[in-house]
């Protein structure tokens, strides 16, 4: 009995064999690519790589067991060295223990802290708690490097100088990850359902009726410029991309992004003629950065029908108000904001931002002549709902004109007239009965 006891307790912890292997691997790995590129042969594929990685792993196992013969150690289960070379593979090449949550379509949002539990939002706003993804704060930081390093296109540290990475994941999830500011490692990833890209999937999913739904498609073919508002997780992206979508197939579209949110390489069946920009960090030297508003600059010389921006939050509002003024009209964009009235002071403030010195008489003459309407969602309980839709009319000194349109609220909707010509506008692209406006009907 004791020399079984003494037997098991000699078995290796499948922790333990995968930390060894993945050591062994990574390696082998990287001597391999050094190799290749040496004599001029390309890199291995994806999947070249994958099967490289398997076949070492299981080699190593094979060393392993005969050194663990020599020692008189039981050799390692079958089931134990499937299970450490499947997470081998992953942990070298892929994204580890945090894969599978990356596959469970029921799972919207991943927070992680270190070697803690896991947090998890489900698309039905309940979080839950999950095991953790990695058993020590180095471990995070280095599947983020790794991350960072195998799938982003351009240099992205992440280190006590470059102490934040924002990328996009190879299924569209984004992810920001924080180090050395915080107690501990940190990674947030966002994912993205990109099989609901159309306002009949929001209208069925409940954020909108049909006559909203009605007004969306209208105001797009009708080149309107608008603004989506809402707070984080409210569904801003998911709105635009399905308005996105609503644009004609012959029109040139540009959009620009902080990281690849929007997709519309996914939907080039709809979109054939389009750019999609990403911003960059500086690189180890301090230089190469590349800003949303240096972006918005480049895609106005780019022959834009519309251009669309991720997200404002910054100096880029100068450029775009711009281009949305100077015929780029039907340009859309998201922002953070508590309403549909507080986007006009915050358009304000990132104007300012671009240190042009412009009065703010002037800059809301430009907000008013730029914007046409703006849009709130709201997330309450997980339920993302359409409640607000504002149409800009003019400016007054330092206040923005506007009536809002549709408002939602519990005793149900209300809402202005749209003006005549607004009215007239909208009526020939095909939507009908605006005379009392969203609201009122």
């Amino acid at each position: 009995m004791n020399e079984l006891l003494s037997a098991h307790r000699a078995a290796p912890r499948v922790a333990d064999l995968v930390h060894e292997l993945s050591s062994v691997v990574s390696e082998r790995l990287a001597d391999e690519r050094v190799s290749r590129r040496a004599i001029g042969e390309s890199d291995l594929t994806p999947e070249g790589e994958v099967e490289f990685a398997r076949q070492t792993a299981l080699a190593e196992c094979v060393r392993l067991n005969a050194l663990r013969g020599n020692e008189g150690k039981p050799s390692i289960h079958a089931d134990l060295e499937r299970e450490a070379v499947s997470r081998v593979v992953a942990q070298v090449l892929g994204l580890g223990r945090l894969q599978p949550l990356l596959e469970d379509d029921e799972v919207s949002d991943i927070h992680i802290r270190g070697a803690e539990p896991v947090w998890v939002k489900l698309r039905s706003g309940v979080r839950e708690s999950r095991p953790p993804v990695v058993d020590s704060d180095q471990e995070l930081v280095d599947l983020v490097r790794r991350i960072a390093s195998r799938m982003t296109k351009s240099e992205r540290r992440f280190d006590a100088g470059s102490p934040e990475v924002n990328l996009q994941l190879p299924d569209g999830s984004r992810l920001f990850a924080v180090m050395d500011v915080s107690k501990h490692p940190s990674v947030v990833i966002r994912r993205h359902r990109f099989e609901i890209a159309s306002l009949e999937d929001l209208h069925l999913r409940g954020m909108m009726d049909a006559d909203t739904r009605d007004f969306f498609r209208a105001a797009v073919l009708a080149r309107r410029n608008m603004v989506i508002a809402g707070g984080t997780g409210s569904g801003k992206t998911t709105l635009l991309r399905a308005l996105l979508n609503e644009v004609p197939r012959d029109e040139r579209i540009v959009t620009i992004e902080d990281a690849y949110e929007l997709g519309i390489e996914r939907f080039s069946d709809q979109h054939p003629d389009h750019d999609a920009l990403q911003s960059r960090p500086m690189n180890t030297e301090g230089t190469g950065e590349v800003t949303l508003a240096d972006l918005t600059r480049m895609a106005l010389r780019m022959d834009p029908d519309r251009v669309i921006v991720g997200e404002v939050r910054g100096a880029e509002a100068f450029p775009m108000l711009m281009a949305m003024s100077q015929g780029n009209n039907g340009s859309m964009c998201t922002m953070h904001a508590d309403g549909t009235r507080s986007v006009f002071p915050k358009l304000a403030a990132y104007v300012s931002m671009a240190s042009t010195g412009l009065p703010v008489e002037t800059v809301n003459l430009l907000i008013a002549s730029a914007v046409h309407f703006v849009v709130y969602i709201d997330n309450a309980s997980g339920v993302r709902r359409i409640t607000s839709i504002r149409e800009v009319v003019d400016s007054d000194g330092v206040t923005i004109v506007s009536n809002e349109v549709f408002r939602l609220a519990a005793e149900g909707a209300t809402g202005y007239p749209f003006r005549d010509s607004t009215r007239r506008l909208l009526s020939s692209f095909g939507y009908e009965d605006v005379v009392a406006g969203l609201g009122s009907r």
